[in-house]
């Protein structure tokens, strides 16, 4: 991809449960230059989330034609079946505002990404305190069965080997001191 011009993106990435969201959140209201890539998936709405919000909602035969189409600038099928990915379209949306992009993806697509921007990116990966206190935290926020929070566990599990291919670990074991660091990381990356 050949953006016209090149902005800055970061990219989070973390096991889900682990506050990634949070953190992401935390940092959009702060930054007003930040703005959050919307991806694309092929699995259904949760809960309250909408179209063109969350996340861009495609039917699986839609993904698949614009993966031909050569529309993303990455895509993965995460789970079977239930694919995410970033339209190019979307990375010029937000470029041409002059904001810097926000990435949230799962582990894999944070470090294609890097490999994609290289020093243009800063990759942040978010780590739970433990895998117990990850299993802990899913059986608290009541959205999954009992078989998907093992599922997540396990995947969870694996994402932790994925850690160290990124430029910075926050722990966030407690919110507060993961906010701060997050806050110092990304505000030195605005202003580099």
């Amino acid at each position: 991809m050949a953006p016209h011009r090149q902005g800055k993106v970061i990219i989070f990435s973390a096991p889900s449960g682990s506050g990634k969201s949070t953190i992401v959140n935390h940092l959009i209201k702060k930054y007003p230059q930040l703005e959050f890539s919307i991806s694309a998936t092929c699995r259904a709405p949760r809960g309250e989330e909408k179209h063109g919000k969350e996340y861009y909602f495609l039917s699986q035969e839609d993904f698949a034609q614009r993966v031909r189409n050569d529309e993303f600038i990455e895509w993965e099928e995460v789970y079977a079946g239930t694919s995410y990915g970033t339209l190019k379209s979307e990375i010029e949306r937000i470029w041409d505002k002059g904001h810097i992009i926000v990435f949230d993806v799962d582990v894999k697509g944070g470090v294609n990404l890097k490999k994609i921007f290289g020093e243009h990116a800063l990759s942040i990966f978010v780590m739970p305190p433990s895998i117990d206190e990850l299993r802990h935290r899913l059986v608290k926020r009541g959205t999954d069965s009992a078989e998907t929070i093992e599922k997540r566990v396990a995947k969870a599990a694996e994402e932790l080997e994925y850690a160290p291919k990124f430029d910075r670990i926050i722990v966030n074991d407690e919110l507060t001191v993961a906010l701060a660091e997050a806050e110092d990381v990304v505000g030195k990356f605005i202003e580099k």
